[in-house]
């Protein structure tokens, strides 16, 4: 058994769910039980699995991430995901938020202006993907997980393994990835800048024209790079977003669906109930139904 599998079967971590750490942007899950295809949203952060293995897919493509390789994800990212604990152990891990200042002053310190300067502009990668689970990596996480068993250690020691995980990112293979968000005057950063936004305000009606304009970039080139980067249309995107937080609503506030699909910027009870079930393969009110009978 591996010292990081060793760690966090320590942490009291709900089954089928995540709990916060004593840091602030780190979060440990488990699962007991596979878990099915299902949409999801993954926001910008790096996500290390100790046992088991997830899938992720996404616009026809399909990878894993496991304990050989974590997965990093630039921009706040609906894909689907099922989940796969291993024969005798529950599928575990981390997720670590990734700091945009702590990324921008890293690029700073390792000089690494002049490969940013190099990237291609018309070409955007994927904001989402899996990176080889390097030893140094994995020691970066085990020190990490060590630190967050006590309260002291997690304010004084935390911090500063989780900049080192930011570092043996930027020394992996989705490293450009990360050199693109940072660089903040090329259009991926634009457009990510803009995915952000439709993801913190997403109840609010956007058109193409008003987020390409956001961005900087004429209709055509904004779509291009959008699509590129999240395998979705800007407006596929919203819809997903806003499905994903009314599911979110439905199940951790009991909120009823009418009013959560107004509070996602729905006008219409009966249009949402039907892009629910289409995206989720089931309608709120059995969402709910599974709630109470859980």
């Amino acid at each position: 058994m591996s010292e990081l599998v060793e760690l966090l079967e320590e942490m009291a971590i709900d089954d089928g769910g995540a709990v916060e750490s004593r840091y602030k942007g780190v979060r440990f899950f488990k699962e007991t039980e596979p878990v099915r295809i299902r949409p999801m949203v993954y926001n910008p952060g790096i996500c290390i699995v100790a046992s088991g293995y997830k899938m992720a897919h996404i616009g026809g493509m399909s990878f894993r991430y496991d304990a050989d390789n974590y997965l990093v994800t630039s921009v706040a990212m609906p894909f689907a995901c099922e989940s796969f604990p291993s024969e005798d152990k529950p599928l575990l891990g981390l997720y670590i938020d990734i700091d945009m200042a702590q990324l921008n002053d890293l690029i700073t310190q390792m000089d690494l202006q002049s490969k940013i300067a190099k990237l291609d502009g018309n070409n955007f990668p994927l904001g989402i993907g899996p990176s080889v689970m390097s030893k140094d990596m994995k020691e970066a996480a085990v020190k990490l997980i060590k630190s967050l068993r006590s309260k002291t250690e997690a304010k004084i020691l935390a911090p500063g393994f989780v900049r080192e995980i930011h570092y043996r990112v930027l020394c992996g293979r989705q490293a450009p990835v990360l050199y693109s968000l940072a660089r903040g005057s090329n259009s991926f950063s634009q457009v990510a800048r803009v995915i952000s936004m439709m993801e913190g305000s997403y109840s609010k009606k956007f058109d193409v024209q008003q987020l390409a304009d956001s961005a900087n970039m004429s209709v055509s080139a904004f779509h291009k790079a959008f699509k590129e980067i999240t395998a979705d249309s800007p407006l596929q995107y919203l819809k997903k977003i806003r499905l994903s937080r009314a599911k979110d609503l439905i199940i951790q506030k009991r909120m009823k669906a009418y009013l959560a699909a107004d509070q996602v910027g729905y006008d219409s009870p009966s249009q949402f109930s039907r892009e629910f079930k289409r995206y989720f393969g089931q309608t709120p009110a059995e969402v709910i139904r599974d709630i109470r009978s859980a």
